[in-house]
C-alpha cells in the first residue's frame, strides 16, 4: 500500500509505503515493511521489481503505518485489508486460499 498525502505549500509530497505478508498458517497477515519518504519509496521499487501488486489507500496505510514490523495487523484494518487481499488475489489470476478453520469438542 502507498499513499501521497496532500503535501503543504513549502514541502514535497511525502510518500509513504507498507508492506503485509499473507502467512499460511496464520489467521492475519504481518506488516512485513514499513517507511516514509526514501525507505517508503524503495520498497515500492522493490514491490515493482518483483511483480507484487500495489494499491493505494490512504486511510489504511495511516493505520498500517503505525504498527510495527513483523506484528499482526490490528482487528480495525480487517475489512480494509480483506478487500486488497482480495484485489491481488483477483489481479494474479488466483482463487484465495481456504480460511483456516479450527475443531470445537
Amino acid at each position: 500500500m502507498a499513499d501521497k498525502p496532500l503535501p503543504a505549500p513549502d514541502q514535497t509530497p511525502l510518500t509513504v509505503a507498507v508492506a503485509l505478508e499473507e502467512q499460511a498458517n496464520a489467521a492475519t497477515p504481518k506488516v512485513t515493511a514499513s517507511g516514509r519518504g526514501y525507505v517508503a519509496e524503495q520498497i515500492l521499487a522493490i514491490a515493482f521489481a518483483n511483480g507484487v501488486k500495489v494499491r493505494e489507500d490512504a486511510d489504511l496505510v495511516q493505520i498500517l503505518s503505525a504498527v510495527d514490523v513483523e506484528s499482526d495487523i490490528p482487528t480495525e484494518a480487517f475489512a480494509a485489508v480483506s478487500e486488497v487481499l482480495a484485489y491481488v488475489y483477483r489481479a494474479n489470476g488466483k482463487p484465495p486460499p481456504a480460511p483456516l478453520t479450527t475443531a470445537a469438542n
